[in-house]
């Protein structure tokens, strides 16, 4: 049984702060199948100008609900620029001294579970996992640069975009076990050409999938103890639409605020949209419904996590929304996603993914045209739908909710852990 996990995530320092998120309530749950798991983080808490304190030391070490944190120093950096790239660097460059001093105290891991979003983490992994003589698991969050390259960040053709093609490729083939959070990583290996049966370096077999989830029991306690007193998520006499998340451009809001308006026109005023969140663009979308005289869409503006739960299980259809890209074709791994089945209402996906979740258990409408009109007239057949339909899709929410709460995924890490 290989019982010492160490848990590299860059970005796991506001799961310290949350106490909550993916690979705290691995953690969690590992602790109680008798394992000991350690998270490594940056000091830097992302989207935000909090840096821990690690009192002139390379690394501060800290515990919450028993899970020792790990935070590796790094420097400060605002938004995407060269700073935060620096930061990644320091991150990088800094575990490879601070897992040595760490491992003379508490002894090497069994196990190294080294987690994307940036690639560098999962070099640092696959390097000290060898200084130490133990396997090293790469989990792959995004994939780099592909996801780069989707958004028109970076030319597929540039020396840069070969450069992490390659890099990429290296760790694919280098890692002893493959997890990625997107169901279609296996397809996305096979298009690529990198694997054995093409040519390529890389075992397909080593390849696993475990998606993001719930923590269930956190999503119904947190849905009970922390309500919110808001006349408009509780009116029994509107059909409501939640969105809750970032207002961002990324985020395609200006798309349901259109949608909201071709509602507004062909059904009448018993649909409202509420949207939890904030952003930069929040303040223009604000002024959009103000000029256009849209009337069912209510700003509602950040709201703490642990409200969520309630919101969520309060709503009437809850809206998953995206740009399209192609890489959507691999599947997704949006944390909202598994809270809002855990809600129990009907989703509407405003695009239809490879290996589609909510088409998978019948848990609401994915659609293949992204456009205002096919948004709205999906809203509206949702608020007409009769009760026995609308109960089967709530019902088939929950039951997927099941299939991803981390007790399951847990498991899923366990099995793929002790068959190294």
């Amino acid at each position: 049984m290989m019982k010492k996990i160490w848990i590299w995530n860059h970005y796991a320092t506001i799961m310290f702060k949350d106490r909550g998120w993916r690979h705290y309530w691995f953690a969690e749950n590992l602790i109680k199948k008798g394992y000991h798991p350690t998270i490594f983080c940056a000091s830097t808490v992302h989207n935000s100008n909090e840096n821990i304190d690690t009192k002139g030391q390379k690394f501060l070490v800290d515990q919450v609900n028993d899970i020792p944190f790990v935070f590796v120093k790094g420097p400060d950096y605002k938004d995407n620029g060269i700073k935060r790239v620096q930061n990644m660097i320091a991150f990088y460059c800094n575990l490879f001294p601070v897992t040595k001093e760490y491992a003379k105290k508490h002894g090497k891991p069994d196990v190294i579970l080294a987690s994307s979003v940036h690639p560098l983490t999962l070099v640092a992994g696959i390097k000290i996992a060898r200084e130490f003589g133990v396997p090293c698991i790469c989990e792959v969050r995004d994939l780099w640069p592909e996801t780069i390259v989707a958004y028109g960040s970076l030319k597929k053709r540039s020396l840069l975009a070969k450069l992490l093609y390659q890099g990429e490729k290296w760790i694919y083939k280098k890692s002893d076990k493959l997890i990625f959070t997107m169901e279609g990583g296996k397809d996305y290996i096979v298009e690529n050409g990198w694997d054995k049966g093409n040519g390529g370096p890389v075992d397909i077999s080593k390849v696993h999938h475990i998606n993001n989830g719930v923590d269930l029991e956190v999503f119904y306690y947190n849905k009970e103890h922390y309500v919110l007193e808001d006349n408009d998520l509780n009116s029994e006499g509107t059909f409501k639409v939640v969105y809750a998340g970032s207002i961002r451009r990324v985020n395609n809001l200006e798309l349901i605020i259109n949608a909201a308006k071709y509602v507004q026109e062909k059904s009448g005023s018993n649909i409202k949209f509420l949207i939890y969140g904030d952003g930069n663009e929040k303040s223009y979308l604000e002024n959009k419904c103000q000029i256009e005289n849209i009337r069912n869409v209510i700003f509602k503006g950040r709201v703490e996590k642990k409200y969520i739960p309630y919101i969520v299980s309060q709503s009437n259809l809850n809206i998953l929304n995206y740009s399209y890209h192609d890489i959507w074709k691999y599947g997704g791994s949006q944390n909202k996603t598994f809270e809002y089945l855990a809600a129990g209402k009907p989703i509407l996906s405003t695009i239809t993914m490879g290996y589609d979740i909510i088409e998978k258990y019948g848990a609401g409408i994915s659609l293949n045209d992204q456009s205002e009109e096919s948004i709205g007239e999906a809203i509206i057949k949702i608020a007409n739908m009769n009760s026995e339909e609308y109960s089967a899709m709530s019902k088939n929410a929950r039951n997927a909710a099941k299939d991803y709460d981390f007790k399951v995924l847990t498991n899923k890490l366990i099995e793929i852990v002790e068959s190294l």
